[in-house]
């Protein structure tokens, strides 16, 4: 779609804070199957984040397409706007958590290396959720329509297919794995009106060493970095962690400037 969305954080925020609102509605009004509100949340926030990023691309990305300069400030507004949004409605500080017990405690998996079953449950549900999304955008027709709009587009709308309609769609998928992503996030980091704005920048990273449009070079690219920065941070703190990834990015995209991954079309 050649979009760059700088509101794509904030859907991970509403993905957050909608499993806090399936949290507090379980314990209190369904204590029994409190255990259970993750996975309530999983379904609620992806309804909720999808529906918002299809109203954003209606009353604005659509206007903006082959606009670079007015997306990112549209975009940019939007994540201000949402981010004020929710500090009207929850407040500024962290909101908390009561972890499920099936996910309490961890287990050791070598000598003096101990992970914990939220970090476990986040890594399966990641990959879950990605062979899931490889499945749609390869197996379908949803997929088929997405692929030939972002590889050809004019060959595509001469096809018949509604452009327009597989912009709003993909856009709403994404905005929906946004807020999976927050629900997962929910188990293992700070919840507050801001914590999207972090992300923004370590996905767009992501992006442009994978490859745009690659999913194998997300998903590669995305735990090549989590564990060069995981290993540098202990070390040389995570500021020099950050600057070691950018290096590296900046190193390989000029060698490969399309990613590591590109996006194979034909003309």
């Amino acid at each position: 779609m050649g979009v760059i969305n700088l509101a794509h954080g904030e859907f991970i925020m509403i993905g957050a804070y909608a499993t806090y609102l399936v949290e507090r509605f379980m314990q209190a009004h369904l204590p029994g199957l409190f255990d259970a509100y993750i996975f309530v949340a999983i379904p609620v926030a992806f309804v909720i984040c999808g529906a918002c990023g299809m109203v954003l691309e209606f009353f604005v990305i659509r206007f903006l397409y082959r606009r670079p300069l007015e997306t990112l400030l549209a975009t940019w507004a939007v994540s201000i706007a949402l981010i004020k949004l929710i500090q009207v409605l929850f407040g500024s500080q962290n909101v908390e958590f009561i972890t499920p017990g099936f996910l309490d405690g961890g287990m050791q998996v070598a000598p003096g290396f101990f992970v914990t079953y939220n970090r476990v449950f986040a890594i399966v549900l990641a990959l879950l959720i990605f062979g899931a999304t490889f499945a749609v955008v390869r197996l379908t027709k949803l997929g088929l329509l997405m692929r030939a709009t972002t590889q050809l587009r004019d060959m595509a709308r001469c096809l018949g297919v509604p452009a327009e309609r597989v912009d709003r769609v993909a856009f709403g998928l994404g905005a929906g794995l946004a807020g999976l992503a927050g629900v997962v996030l929910t188990q293992i980091a700070s919840v507050n009106p801001s914590m999207g704005t972090g992300f923004v920048v370590d996905s767009f990273m992501v992006v442009v060493l994978g490859g745009a449009g690659s999913l194998t070079g997300t998903l590669v690219s995305s735990l090549a970095l989590g564990e060069i920065n995981q290993f540098i941070e202990p070390f040389y703190g995570a500021v020099a962690a950050k600057v070691v990834v950018l290096l590296l990015i900046v190193l390989i995209i000029q060698k490969r400037p399309q990613g590591l991954f590109a996006l194979k079309t034909r003309a």
